[in-house]
């Protein structure tokens, strides 16, 4: 737990500079970074973004699994729904084949 405390506060720290740097900072602006602002503007302690983080991590694969389950689901009863999705990925992939 210590270790993985030390882990985050590690990436979180690489991700202030990051964003201290950029150019254009639209271009990375994603959960992580709205948490970093919030603690710029004291809205967040430190430790309240690192937590945030940490369970971000620990959470999302849980989360996102059962999601993706539920909506392969919801696409298997809905056949209507499936071809009008293979149509649009025709349509913009082409006879590609897919790729991640």
């Amino acid at each position: 737990s210590k270790d993985l405390k030390g882990a985050m506060e590690t990436l979180i720290e690489q991700k202030r500079q990051k964003l201290s740097t950029v150019e254009k900072l639209d271009e990375h602006m994603d959960f992580a970074s709205q948490l970093i602002f919030a603690q710029n503007r004291g809205d967040l302690t430190a430790e309240n973004v690192n937590q945030c983080v940490l369970e971000m991590m620990i959470a999302a694969p849980d989360t996102l699994s059962v999601t993706l389950f539920f909506m392969l689901i919801l696409i298997a009863e809905h056949p209507t729904v499936e071809e009008e999705m293979m149509r649009e990925i025709e349509a913009v992939v082409g006879k590609q084949d897919l790729q991640s």
